[in-house]
């Protein structure tokens, strides 16, 4: 069974934040403080309290830590990390987080990341939010992360170098790297630090909507400040990957993409090779709903469904197949049942039947009409017999709704 976790960045993200998310989804104080301690930095302890965000209960994490005048490297932390006694998958994730940072702030300060001065990154409050964060992870023996978009601020912030724009230039190079969507929640705040940036880069492997899962835990992390706008935040959901959908309304669901346009100038001989063109390219579905424009012009809506990995050819199949100079979208959620194919024979004329199963049973049996088509024309017949006779054979063979679908 797969557990997955997924980040809520509301509120966006911190190292603070992720600590109290997972030590609030159960991970026990003492496996991070552990973690921490093997590091051997300076002294650093963790305690953890409830608090609330407009009105959300939260557990917020602090670290009590002495001034340290240590300015630490890239390669320092490295050495640190590589020589502690830590577990490696602990290991491996700090060593990852790190390396992302520095790598974003070289870019951002053009330099090379084994000469980046990590500054407050590098304090040893930073290397407990990471490697705190990467034991709790462990801990929860999550193996897949997923996370929302994460909000990021806007306005600007004083830092040692100064005043710098919200969204920070190394929170956008981290965030950049591994395409996640990112947008400003409303807050002239920042919400989403580099830590957190790095964190949330170097775990996650999807980005969106909370996945299907049987929710197992939630935990909830406590930013600083308490905004007037929104909960400052953090949350992991965890839970176990729901493979047999069919136990939840019977189908598989995924989000999808609809693309859309409004088309009032296009000879309407073009649209069929226009729909051809898109389900060639990867279409799920595309289709034309008759419209009525302005200046009682007679319209179509043209509708196409699919994936995002598709979504760029699809766009540019329709801008260059019809008249539209513009696109609208949406995403939605996308649910199917299990599906397979069997093959019936009429007068030794293969047809492929299309059968759908809800909760094990057959719903829907139907004959490839492009199969009907051909054996009606092999044999001189009406496509209506050879249909009726299809249906009846795919019956015959077990085929009806109401029996026993195919083993998934």
């Amino acid at each position: 069974m797969t557990t997955i976790g997924w980040w809520h960045c509301l509120a966006g993200a911190s190292g603070d934040m992720c600590l109290g998310a997972l030590v609030d989804a159960g991970v026990p104080l003492e496996t991070m403080q552990a973690a921490v301690d093997a590091v051997g930095v300076e002294p650093a302890r963790f305690r953890a309290d409830t608090v609330t965000r407009q009105g959300v209960a939260a557990t917020k994490v602090e670290i009590d830590t002495e001034q340290s005048t240590v300015v630490r490297t890239w390669g320092n932390i490295r050495g640190l990390l590589e020589s502690a006694s830590l577990d490696e998958s602990v290991r491996a994730l700090a060593l990852d987080v790190f390396e992302r940072l520095a790598r974003a702030e070289a870019a951002v300060h053009r330099t090379q990341p084994d000469q980046v001065h990590f500054h407050e990154v590098g304090a040893v409050d930073a290397v407990a939010d990471v490697v705190g964060t990467a034991a709790g992870l462990c801990a929860l023996g999550v193996d897949r992360v997923t996370s929302s978009p994460v909000a990021v601020g806007y306005g600007m912030a004083r830092s040692e170098h100064g005043m710098l724009p919200i969204p920070g230039p190394a929170v956008l190079a981290l965030l950049e790297e591994v395409g996640a969507p990112v947008y400003s929640g409303g807050v002239t705040s920042e919400l989403c630090t580099p830590t957190g940036a790095a964190i949330l880069a170097a775990t996650v492997s999807e980005w969106g909507p909370l996945p299907a899962m049987r929710v197992t835990a939630v935990g909830t992390g406590a930013g600083d400040r308490d905004h007037d706008e929104l909960p400052n935040v953090l949350r992991f959901v965890v839970g176990t990957a729901v493979d047999d959908i069919s136990v939840a309304a019977g189908g598989s669901t995924e989000t999808a993409l609809v693309i859309e346009a409004n088309v009032d100038d296009l000879d309407p001989r073009v649209w069929p090779h226009v729909l051809a063109r898109l389900l060639e390219s990867g279409a799920d579905d595309a289709w034309l709903t008759p419209i009525l424009m302005k200046k009682g012009r007679p319209a179509y809506t043209l509708s196409v469904l699919g994936s995002d990995a598709v979504a760029d050819i699809l766009r540019r199949v329709i801008f260059t197949e019809t008249t539209t100079i513009g696109l609208r979208e949406r995403r939605v959620e996308k649910r199917a049942l299990h599906r397979a194919s069997e093959t019936i024979q009429i007068e030794g004329h293969p047809i492929r039947v299309k059968t759908a199963v809800l909760d094990g049973v057959v719903v829907n049996a139907t004959p490839e009409y492009d199969d009907v088509v051909a054996a009606a024309s092999a044999l001189g017949r009406p496509v209506k017999a050879i249909l009726a006779a299809a249906t009846a054979a795919a019956h015959a063979a077990g085929f009806a709704p109401g029996t026993p679908g195919p083993r998934q």
